[in-house]
């Protein structure tokens, strides 16, 4: 793609999102940053979620990996329905029970101070290091887009990028994401369904012959059986749902967006229709993945050793100027939707959950919200340079790596406070929260020597929310009659 052209685009790209968000931010103060004040429409809720929930990481890592790990994905996908069903009948109507702006108050309420400081934290590191992978992949694809023929290095690229999503979030925060999320998820879907038409036609196939293209290719089986691969069947559903359960629900990223909504009964209408819509774009993506392998194999083109680099390299230079300028307008989309949301959210959570910003005037809450808004936007340009240096696995798998461990914790306090009333010693549970990760790790590492070749995927997420559980119920005792029932 020529340079100038692809400096055009993201200049008036941005210059649309600060537009915005000029807009949208007008007269807003602190609570309309961190809640919308609670008037966002579910439908535009629902719609901007798409794009904060795919991410740059979709847009590449999901078609380029299908060459290696073929539909397996969508069995995690399918999961998500049954996460998504469990966010929407259990864990929304408890947030807005009890009117929170950070969702880890519920913590406070149920269990005490450490406990509610040590899931709160858990977040901040699992959405930091998260969101900064996903901003690392759509600094790397602008590297080679733009950068390298300006002669502008990573670092400096990377800083000018979270800069631009500083620029447009700082005032208005989730009021404004609500809409820029939301055009950017239109521009998301377009790119992909443009560039599955495009590529089609470059292949000479009707729509009929897409279909057959895709149901015949190798790469298209959706379901595995053997237990022992870590694409099984029950493993990939049973995380899937998981996944979704602590990468929304327990989230304060995606269910700080929910909680803008007017009432209970439109954020549940919200997930319903955020559910269909993302289950069909990812069954997209994963199609789009078999034609760019099908596409390269014709041509003779060859593969990558990193699948991430698949679907970049192929629009940005052999399928054509429409495709080259639809994906760089998808995958910036697609992570900014991402990054700039999880920077409102880290900011809500520290300013709520360790400042106690709801404590004092506006004033003073709005100084603390720059400040932190500020220091996050720098701690994420420090892990994408950390993490460019030390990864070496296809983003998507490293991400959810990272989920494994960072979320475990999450997922065992919540199950432990919905599903028992039994109080726990709130000083401990800090210590079991760490201890779970560890002996995760452990057993994740010899699996294979301890349960006859039995290997972990992305169950290792349930194991440490299991570890998390057992440790809480160690340090629990029975509820007394005259004890007030749990939150």
């Amino acid at each position: 793609m020529n340079t100038t052209l692809a400096l055009v685009i993201l200049v008036a790209y941005f210059g649309m999102l600060i537009a915005v968000s000029f807009y949208t931010a007008r007269g807003a103060d602190t609570n309309a940053f961190f809640t919308a004040n609670r008037q966002s429409p579910w439908w535009l809720v629902a719609f901007g979620m798409i794009g904060t929930s795919l991410s740059g990481v979709t847009f590449i890592s999901v078609p380029g990996a299908v060459g290696k790990i073929g539909f397996s994905y969508f069995q995690v996908v399918l999961g998500y329905i049954v996460g998504y069903f469990v966010i929407g009948s259990v864990l929304m109507p408890l947030y807005y029970r009890l009117n929170l702006i950070s969702i880890y108050g519920y913590l406070e309420k149920r269990f005490g101070f450490w406990s509610y400081k040590s899931g709160a934290g858990f977040f901040l590191l699992a959405r930091t290091v998260g969101s900064a992978v996903r901003l690392y992949v759509a600094a790397g694809v602008l590297q080679i887009a733009l950068f390298n023929a300006l002669g502008i290095p990573f670092e400096v690229s990377v800083f000018i990028t979270i800069g631009l999503i500083w620029i447009y979030t700082f005032k208005g925060g989730v009021k404004t994401i609500i809409v820029t999320d939301t055009l950017q998820t239109v521009f998301l879907v377009t790119a992909v369904v443009l560039t599955i038409i495009l590529i089609s036609q470059e292949l000479g196939l009707s729509f009929g012959g897409l279909v057959q293209t895709v149901k015949n290719s190798s790469m298209s089986q959706v379901f595995y059986w053997d237990g022992n691969d870590p694409k099984n069947f029950f493993k990939q559903f049973i995380s899937g749902a998981f996944i979704a359960i602590v990468m929304t629900g327990l989230d304060q990223d995606l269910m700080q967006k929910n909680l803008t909504c007017k009432n209970i009964g439109e954020a549940q209408k919200n997930m319903f229709w955020f559910t269909v819509t993302l289950v069909f774009v990812n069954f997209m993506f994963l199609s789009l993945g078999v034609l760019l392998y099908v596409y390269a194999q014709r041509e003779g083109i060859e593969i990558p050793a990193r699948t991430d680099d698949l679907y970049p390299m192929l629009a940005l230079n052999h399928l054509g100027l429409v495709v080259a300028i639809t994906f760089l307008l998808g995958i910036t989309a697609a992570t900014y939707a991402s990054a700039d949301s999880a920077l409102t959210a880290l900011t809500t959570s520290f300013c709520v959950d360790f400042m106690d910003v709801e404590k004092r005037p506006e004033v003073e809450r709005s100084r603390i919200k720059h400040i932190v808004h500020i220091g996050f936007s720098l701690l994420f340009y420090i892990v994408i340079i950390v993490f460019r240096q030390l990864n070496s696995k296809e983003v998507i798998t490293a991400v959810f790596d990272i989920a494994g461990y960072t979320y475990g914790p999450l997922l065992g306090l919540y199950a432990f406070g919905i599903f028992s009333q039994r109080p726990v010693i709130d000083r401990l549970v800090p210590f079991i929260c760490l201890a779970s990760p560890v002996l995760t790790y452990i057993v994740n590492e010899n699996s294979a020597s301890w349960f006859g070749g039995y290997q972990f995927g992305f169950e290792r997420l349930l194991l440490n929310g299991l570890f998390t559980f057992i440790g809480l119920w160690a340090v629990s005792k029975p509820v007394r009659k005259e004890e007030p029932v749990a939150v």
